[in-house]
């Protein structure tokens, strides 16, 4: 079937629907709901047999609705309505919600419902809760949503008027079904995600749902846009846990705008501090480029800020909040996290590289916000890396916990640094040296972890490892075209030797995501880890300590060493990473090549010209 994606933006939901999609045989086209261009009549360019909306802020125009079928995937459950559903769900402290596919009317979010589907909400950010929890319930109701179009016998549920009184009802439009008093629909009886055709949803799709209800209702309500009067922090009323709340409940946007230092600054990511302690609000240290400030009861790390946007002046963007309060900043103490090798005295307190181990296995995790590595967080991951390689292990399994595994260099940095050029030189050949450090690596097997999503240089690092496992849910981008960038991180090394040149050729020249499941296909993930993302880190920690076990590993790591040596003896790495540095250094010291505006862009959110 030909399908339409509208969208604002190309996002990690979008992206996921898209490559989904595509491995089930489905053409799929984007369009993007860009100002002063038609929809109407992009749409009829495309003739498509749906219209599916993944992430999309603005109202379906009626020429559009009333003529195609137009699905609107909305991240809330059946009754749920507005502009900030999943951001009202954190600040509230929800443990449970829901993702409904609804056709598009003139009322929004209001339309008739196709599927829902529930999803627990653990406690992170509200970044990280999209594009796992929510994507893996999204996915498996769009993909419900699509077999039941497809067959043509479905009817979608009418949702009664948002009257305020009673608990939501989406009834079949022959009839109506009352709701359960428990708020949550029978999935046999309301036909949302039936019990018999819960099967047909692909495990990818399906494999966070075990023992969920299949679809959720609330009362049905329009909330209005979550603004910055309800997400004040008062650092002298909150106590630590509402501050967290309330800053993970707007963590990637749009902030929490606060008072610091004398001048007004958006808060991005917040985590919980037992040890240190200090007058409420007050700045109390550094570690990691974060800035520690306390509560009434604790203190809170908080990652990255932003400045407000002067009236007239550039988008401002986020970053690493000791780099971006600069010389405002007091003199405060940097309180390095614990060290590696004591792995229980982390608890209770925030660092974005962790070591453990458990018998011959050993883990090292790393969490940087939005999956980008700036020079100065590649050089500790590095140094990390080599502390831990000196530990008597078989198996080192390296990758994130859950979300972002890597999306390369750090744009914001590098945009924010006074000779970008410069910084982007820096930063490429800082990731350079951590991926030769695990291609190097030849007396044990490296296993990447990819828990969510990766991207260019990020990837390559993924692929720097003996074996890439991956959760089901991650998205991969493993090109760098639409950065305007040649790439390094060895890829002409560790690509083709992955998935041969040809087809190395392919990814890199169509730039598009792929699905776990797609990567695996082609050869660029050996191992789909089908699971919800809270439950990852526990099983590919068994894995991986099985994988230590076998007696089969120590003969392969033998043949691993005597392999390498034998690769580099006919091609040594030092020419790979040559030749594309010399073609990254080009584009860096090239002040109108479109890298340099590409970036721009994407760092300050300017939005894309074309879809």
């Amino acid at each position: 079937m030909h399908i339409l994606l509208v969208a604002d933006a190309f996002n990690s939901l979008t992206q996921r629907v898209h490559a989904e999609l595509r491995d089930r045989g489905h053409t799929v086209a984007v369009e993007l709901a860009l100002p002063g261009r038609s929809l109407p009549e992009a749409v009829r360019r495309h003739a498509p047999q749906l219209v599916l909306a993944p992430m999309l802020r603005t109202a379906i125009p009626r020429e559009v609705w009333s003529a195609y079928t137009c699905l609107i995937v909305h991240p809330g459950p059946v009754g749920d309505r507005g502009p900030s559903s999943l951001d009202w769900a954190i600040h509230e402290g929800a443990d449970r919600w829901g993702v409904t596919v609804l056709q598009a009317e003139e009322e929004m979010d209001a339309g008739d419902v196709w599927a829902s589907v529930a999803c627990p909400l653990p406690p992170v950010g509200k970044s990280d809760l999209y594009r796992n929890e929510i994507a893996d319930a999204a996915l498996a109701a769009v993909l419900l949503a699509v077999d039941r179009f497809v067959s043509g016998t479905h009817v979608p549920l009418r949702q009664q008027p948002s009257d305020g009184n009673g608990p939501a009802a989406a009834v079949p439009a022959a009839g109506v079904l009352p709701a359960s008093t428990t708020g949550v629909l029978p999935a046999s009886a309301a036909g949302l995600f039936p019990a018999a055709e819960a099967e047909a949803v692909p495990a990818s799709a399906a494999a966070a749902l075990s023992g969920l209800p299949a679809a959720m209702v609330v009362p049905p309500r329009t909330r209005p846009y979550l603004d910055q009067s309800v997400r004040r922090i008062d650092w002298c009323a909150d106590d630590t846990s509402t501050v967290v709340r309330k800053l993970r409940a707007a963590d990637s946007r749009p902030g929490v705008l606060d008072v610091l230092l004398g001048g007004e600054w958006y808060l991005h990511g917040g985590h919980p501090e037992e040890g240190l302690r200090g007058r409420p609000g007050e700045l109390l240290a550094t570690r990691a480029g974060a800035l520690c400030r306390a509560t009434k009861d604790g203190a809170v790390w908080i990652p990255e800020v932003r400045p407000r946007r002067r009236p007239g002046g550039p988008r401002t963007f986020r970053l690493p909040a000791t780099l971006a309060l600069g010389d405002r900043l007091p003199a405060l103490p940097e309180v390095p996290a614990p060290p590696l090798s004591y792995p229980r005295a982390h608890h209770g307190t925030w660092t974005d590289i962790r070591y453990r181990e458990d018998g011959e296995t050993g883990f090292l995790s790393f969490s940087f916000p939005g999956g980008a590595m700036s020079t100065g967080q590649c050089r500790r991951l590095l140094a990390a890396y080599r502390e831990v390689c000196e530990r008597p292990t078989t198996v080192l399994l390296l990758g994130g916990r859950r979300d972002f595994f890597s999306n390369g260099i750090h744009l914001n940095v590098i945009e924010a640094a006074a000779d970008p050029a410069a910084e982007s030189w820096a930063n490429i050949n800082a990731i350079d040296d951590l991926v030769e450090a695990v291609l190097g690596t030849t007396d044990r097997l490296v296993v990447a972890a990819v828990a969510g999503n990766a991207a260019a240089g990020g990837v390559m690092l993924a692929l720097a490892a003996d074996e890439v496992w991956c959760r089901s849910g991650a998205v991969l981008n493993p090109h760098y075209r639409l950065m305007g960038l040649y790439g390094s991180e060895y890829w002409t090394y560790t690509l083709p030797r992955r998935v041969g040149s040809a087809t190395a050729e392919r990814i890199m020249s169509e730039a598009l995501p792929m699905s776990a499941v797609g990567a695996r296909r082609v050869g660029l993930v050996d191992r789909v880890v089908e699971c919800a993302p809270e439950d990852f880190p526990a099983r590919v920690g068994a894995l991986a300590t099985r994988l230590a076990s076998l007696r089969g590993t120590g003969a392969r790591i033998v043949a691993k060493k005597a392999e390498a040596e034998r690769r580099r003896s006919v091609a040594p790495l030092a020419g790979f990473r040559e030749r594309e540095l010399a073609r990254m250094r080009k584009t860096f010291e090239d002040p109108d090549a479109p890298y340099h505006a590409l970036r721009r862009a994407f760092v300050r959110k300017d939005g894309p010209l074309r879809s």
